[in-house]
C-alpha cells in the first residue's frame, strides 16, 4: 500500500511538474565555478531538432532568468542554453527539473581585440520589461528625450503629448525607478536632455505597489527613463536665449538632478512664440483618477462662445506671452520614505482673432449664424502638491495634499450675424484636495487597506455682455447697459474605505466596504443693468439657489487572478445611493434612493511569449449631476439659454471592449487591433429651440439611447535594411443618438474613418528623414428630409536633417493640409519651416537661426462638421517668424 501511494504521489508530482511546463514556468540561476553569479548572459531556449531559437531572454545582474515556453511547443523537445562572453557556452534539456540552473567554466581562448560597429538596434527583453538603448534610435538634431520617444518602435506619442505602447496608453513615467511627476510627465519628456538617459524602458503588467504585486491584476503600461550613471554624479541643465522678428523671445533656464537619492527638475520659461507652456502641465490620466476618487468636479458653466480648434499644431496659430516657474522635488530617505514636492505658477496673454459661420440643417428649416470675434484671454494657474511615499514589501502608505488656483480672465469684442458684442468673463476657481492610503500585508499574506478622500471646489464666475444685446429677448425691448451672469457650484466631498484582501494559490478575493458624500450648492443669477445704473433679474426664472446632497454606502466583493498566463479581475460591487434636492424659488424638494449593481470584468491572456488579448466588460449605473436639474435660466455663452424641467436623469451603460497585441522584439515588430462597443439609455433628452440669433436648451422626460462603436489598429515595424521604423494606423467610429430640435425628433449618425502612415528613416550617418500622413473622413446624416453630408481631410508632415559635421546641423521642414467639402472650394495650405545650429563644442554653447512659417502664411481656413450642424471657421495666423537662439549646456 506504501508504495502504490509512492507511485502515485510520483504521477501527480509529473504531472504538476508537465503542467507546469505547459504554462512556461522555466527559471533558473547561471553562475560560474566559484559560485558567483553571471550577470546578463544570453539564455536562449532552442528546438533540439532544427537548433532554431523559440525564446530568448538576458539574465538579471544577480544571474537569474526565466523564460516562457511558447504555446505548442513540447517541453520534451527543447533545450536551454545559456552564452557568455568568457565563458564556455553550456545547454541542458529540460527533462521535468526545476529550476535548470548552470554553472559556466571560464574560457581559456584568447580573444583578438575586435571592434564590433552595427547599427542594427536590439530591444532587450526581461520578463515584462522592453528596453530601448536610446543612442540606437537617437539623432544628432533630437534635444529632448521626448524627441527620441516618438521614434521608437511601437511607441506613439499624440499631439497633446500622450505616450502609447502598441495602442496603449502609458501610466505614467518614472525617472530612474522614481515616479516624480505623476502623469504630468510631458515636463519630462520635453526637458530631460536625450544624452543623459542611457534606456527607455517599457514596464508591463506595472504595478508599483510593492504590497499588492503578485496579488492583484495590473495591466497598466509604464515607461522608465534608465539615467546614465555619468548624469548621475552632477547637476544637468540647459540655459537657453532667444529673440527675434517680430518682437519674438524665447527664454529657458533648468537644472535637473537624477541621483538615486534625490531627483528634481526645475526651470523658469517664457516665450510670446506660439509654444503653449500649458501643454506640459497635462494630467494625462485624469479621467482615471477622476474614477478612483468617485467625484464629479463641476465643468466651468459660462464662456463666451464656443471657438472650434484649428486643425494645426498649436504653434502655428497661437498668439501668446507666457512665462512658467515649474518646480519638482523627490527625496529617498531611509526606510523606503520618499517626500515629493511639485508646485508651478504659470501666467499668460493669449489673443485669438478668428470669424465663423455656422449652418444647422434642420426639416423644415435651415438656420444661419455667423460671427467674429478678437479675444483676449489671461490666466493666472498655481498648483501645489505635497506626497509622502512608503512603499515596501509588506507597508504602503502614500498621503498627496493637493492645492489649485486659477484666475482668469476673457475679453471679447464680438460681431455676430452684424451686431457689436463686449464681452467680459472673470473665472476665480480654487480647490484643495488630501488622498490617504494605506496597505498592510501580514505574514499571512492577507492585505489590509485604509482609503480616505476629501476635497473642496468653488468657482465663482462672471460674464458681463454690453449693451443692448438681443433687448428683445432680455429687457423687453428696451436698451441697457449691460447683461450679467453669476453662476457659482461650491462642492465638498469625502470618500472613504476599508478593504481586506486574501491572496491564494490563484485567485485573490478582496472585500471593501465604503461611503461617501457630495454636498453642492448651485447659486446662479441672470440680471440686467440699466443705463441709469439700477439692476434687475431678467426674469423671474433667471435665479437658481439648488442645494444637493448625494450619499452612498458600498460594499463590494472582488476576484483577482494575477498569473502569467492569465490575468483577469471581477469586481461586483453593490451601491445604496440616496439624493435629495432642493431649490425654494421654484417649490423643488425631491429625493431619490436607489440600489445599484455595477459589474465589471478584464481579463489579459497571454497567447504567446509576447502575444496576448484583452477583454473587458462594464455595466455601470449613473445618475445626473446638479447641472441636470437647476430650473433657473443660465445664459452659458451669449448665445445659449438653458434651463431644466426633468426629474434627474438615469443612466445605464453597457461597455464591451476586446483587443489583441502582437510583438516581435527580435525583428522590432508590433501590431494591435480593438475594438469597443457602447451602448447608452437615458429617461431624459436635450430640447433645442434654434433661431438665427440664440439657442435654448432644456431638459424633457423622455426616454433615448446612443450606440457608439470604435475600431482601431495599428502596426509599427523597424526595417533593419532601410534603417527606418514604418508605422500606420487605422480607425473607424460611429455614433447614432438622438436629439430634439425645434420640436422635430431628430436621429443623428456621425461616422468617421481615419487612416495614416508615418517612417522615421536614417538615410545615412548624416541624413534623416520624416514623413507623416493622416486621411479623415467624416459624415453625418440625419432623418431622411435633412441632407447628409461629409468633409474629407489630408494632412501631411515631413523634415530633413542633414548634419554634415558633428558641430552643424541643417532642418527643412513642411506640413500640408488639404480639406475638401461638396459644393465648397477646396481648403489647400502649405507651412514651410527651416533652421541651422552651429554648435561650439569648447563653449558648451548652440547658436541657432531658425525661420518658422517662412512662407507667411498669415490665415487658415477650416470646415467642422457636427451631427446636423457645419460650420466654416477662418483664423488670423502669427506668420513669419526669425529667431536666433544661444543654448549653453551644463
Amino acid at each position: 500500500m506504501r508504495h502504490i501511494k509512492f507511485f502515485i504521489l510520483l504521477l501527480c508530482g509529473m504531472g504538476l511538474s508537465t503542467l507546469c511546463f505547459a504554462q512556461g514556468n522555466i527559471h533558473g540561476t547561471v553562475k560560474d565555478s566559484t559560485g558567483k553569479a553571471v550577470p546578463f548572459a544570453t539564455v536562449n531556449l532552442k528546438n533540439k531538432a532544427n537548433n532554431s531559437i523559440v525564446a530568448y531572454t538576458t539574465a538579471t545582474d544577480k544571474g537569474a532568468y526565466s523564460l516562457t515556453i511558447p504555446q505548442g511547443q513540447n517541453a520534451d523537445s527543447l533545450a536551454v542554453e545559456v552564452r557568455s562572453i568568457g565563458y564556455k557556452s553550456q545547454s541542458k534539456s529540460i527533462n521535468g527539473t526545476v529550476p535548470v540552473d548552470f554553472i559556466l567554466q571560464a574560457s581559456v581562448n584568447q580573444l583578438q581585440a575586435v571592434v564590433i560597429k552595427s547599427s542594427r538596434p536590439v530591444l532587450r527583453v526581461n520578463g515584462d520589461t522592453l528596453s530601448y538603448k536610446v543612442s540606437e534610435f537617437a539623432n544628432p538634431q533630437d534635444r529632448t528625450i521626448g524627441e527620441v520617444i516618438k521614434k521608437l518602435p511601437g511607441i506613439t506619442v499624440a499631439a497633446d503629448g500622450t505616450i502609447s505602447y502598441n495602442n496603449k496608453p502609458i501610466s505614467t513615467v518614472y525617472i530612474g525607478g522614481d515616479n516624480l511627476l505623476d502623469d504630468k510627465y510631458s515636463i519630462a519628456t520635453n526637458t530631460i536632455p536625450q544624452g543623459v538617459v542611457d534606456k527607455v524602458q517599457v514596464i508591463q503588467n506595472d504595478q508599483p505597489v510593492k504590497a499588492l504585486q503578485n496579488k492583484v491584476m495590473s495591466d497598466d503600461v509604464a515607461l522608465n527613463l534608465s539615467i546614465k550613471k555619468g548624469a548621475k554624479l552632477q547637476v544637468v541643465g540647459q540655459e537657453s536665449i532667444g529673440a527675434g522678428l517680430p518682437g519674438n523671445y524665447d527664454a529657458e533656464l533648468n537644472a535637473m538632478m537624477f541621483k538615486d537619492k534625490y531627483k528634481a527638475i526645475n526651470y523658469l520659461n517664457a516665450n510670446n512664440t506660439g509654444y503653449d507652456l500649458q501643454q506640459d502641465l497635462l494630467s494625462h490620466n485624469r479621467s482615471d483618477y477622476m474614477q478612483r476618487i468617485d467625484n464629479n468636479v463641476p465643468a466651468t458653466v459660462l464662456s463666451l462662445g464656443s471657438v472650434n480648434t484649428p486643425a494645426l499644431a498649436e504653434s502655428r496659430y497661437l498668439f501668446n506671452q507666457t512665462g512658467i516657474l515649474n518646480l519638482n522635488n523627490l527625496v529617498n530617505l531611509k526606510k523606503g520614505l520618499q517626500l515629493k514636492v511639485n508646485a508651478y505658477y504659470l501666467h499668460d496673454t493669449q489673443k485669438q482673432d478668428y470669424s465663423q459661420r455656422t449652418i444647422i440643417f434642420l426639416p423644415n428649416d435651415t438656420v444661419n449664424y455667423s460671427e467674429t470675434q478678437h479675444n483676449r484671454y489671461v490666466p493666472d494657474i498655481f498648483h501645489g502638491e505635497f506626497t509622502l511615499n512608503v512603499n515596501q514589501d509588506k507597508y504602503y502608505l502614500n498621503d498627496a495634499l493637493l492645492m489649485d488656483a486659477n484666475r482668469s480672465a476673457w475679453n471679447s469684442a464680438l460681431n455676430t450675424n452684424g451686431s457689436m458684442v463686449d464681452q467680459n468673463f472673470r473665472d476665480n476657481a480654487f480647490s484643495f484636495s488630501n488622498e490617504f492610503n494605506l496597505i498592510k500585508s501580514f505574514k499571512s499574506n492577507n492585505v489590509i487597506q485604509a482609503y480616505s478622500y476629501f476635497s473642496h471646489t468653488a468657482e465663482p464666475e462672471n460674464r458681463t455682455i454690453q449693451p443692448n444685446f438681443n433687448d428683445s429677448l432680455f429687457n423687453h425691448g428696451n436698451p441697457y447697459s449691460q447683461l450679467i451672469q453669476k453662476v457659482n457650484v461650491p462642492t465638498w466631498y469625502t470618500n472613504n474605505y476599508f478593504s481586506f484582501k486574501i491572496p491564494g494559490n490563484v485567485v485573490t478575493q478582496s472585500f471593501r466596504a465604503g461611503f461617501s458624500v457630495q454636498s453642492q450648492m448651485l447659486t446662479s443669477n441672470l440680471g440686467v443693468l440699466q443705463n441709469n445704473n439700477s439692476f434687475n433679474l431678467e426674469s423671474d426664472s433667471a435665479v437658481n439657489h439648488l442645494d444637493w446632497m448625494k450619499k452612498k454606502v458600498y460594499t463590494e466583493v472582488a476576484y483577482d487572478i494575477p498569473g502569467d498566463k492569465l490575468k483577469a479581475n471581477l469586481t461586483l460591487p453593490l451601491i445604496l445611493q440616496q439624493i435629495d434636492y432642493s431649490d425654494t424659488t421654484y417649490a423643488l424638494n425631491k429625493s431619490l434612493t436607489r440600489l445599484y449593481f455595477n459589474p465589471q470584468f478584464r481579463m489579459k491572456y497571454q497567447v504567446g511569449a509576447e502575444n496576448y488579448l484583452n477583454l473587458m466588460y462594464n455595466y455601470r449605473n449613473q445618475v445626473g449631476t446638479i447641472e441636470d436639474i437647476y430650473q433657473g435660466d443660465i445664459l452659458k455663452d451669449y448665445r445659449t439659454l438653458y434651463a431644466n424641467s426633468a426629474d434627474l436623469t438615469l443612466q445605464q451603460t453597457h461597455q464591451a471592449a476586446f483587443g489583441f497585441n502582437y510583438r516581435k522584439a527580435l525583428t522590432l515588430l508590433f501590431a494591435s487591433i480593438n475594438a469597443f462597443y457602447s451602448h447608452t439609455s437615458a429617461n431624459n433628452i436635450a430640447s433645442s429651440i434654434i433661431t438665427n440669433s440664440v439657442q435654448e436648451r432644456v431638459m424633457l422626460p423622455y426616454a433615448n439611447s446612443t450606440d457608439s462603436w470604435l475600431l482601431s489598429g495599428s502596426v509599427s515595424k523597424y526595417s533593419f535594411a532601410l534603417r527606418t521604423t514604418f508605422s500606420a494606423g487605422m480607425q473607424w467610429q460611429s455614433s447614432r443618438s438622438v436629439e430634439i430640435q425645434n420640436n422635430a425628433l431628430l436621429p443623428f449618425n456621425t461616422e468617421t474613418e481615419s487612416l495614416s502612415f508615418g517612417a522615421e528613416a536614417k538615410v545615412t550617418d548624416h541624413v534623416n528623414f520624416s514623413y507623416k500622413a493622416m486621411g479623415i473622413q467624416t459624415a453625418s446624416h440625419s432623418s431622411a428630409d435633412v441632407s447628409a453630408f461629409h468633409v474629407d481631410q489630408l494632412q501631411q508632415q515631413g523634415s530633413l536633417f542633414y548634419n554634415p559635421t558633428d558641430e552643424l546641423q541643417f532642418k527643412l521642414s513642411g506640413e500640408h493640409y488639404l480639406t475638401c467639402q461638396q459644393g465648397n472650394p477646396d481648403l489647400k495650405y502649405f507651412f514651410a519651416d527651416a533652421s541651422a545650429k552651429f554648435k561650439v563644442q569648447s563653449w558648451k554653447i548652440d547658436f541657432e537661426l531658425s525661420a518658422v512659417n517662412f512662407l507667411n502664411v498669415k490665415t487658415y481656413n477650416a470646415l467642422y462638421l457636427s451631427a446636423n450642424s457645419l460650420t466654416a471657421g477662418s483664423y488670423t495666423l502669427p506668420g513669419r517668424m526669425i529667431l536666433l537662439k544661444a543654448q549653453f549646456n551644463l
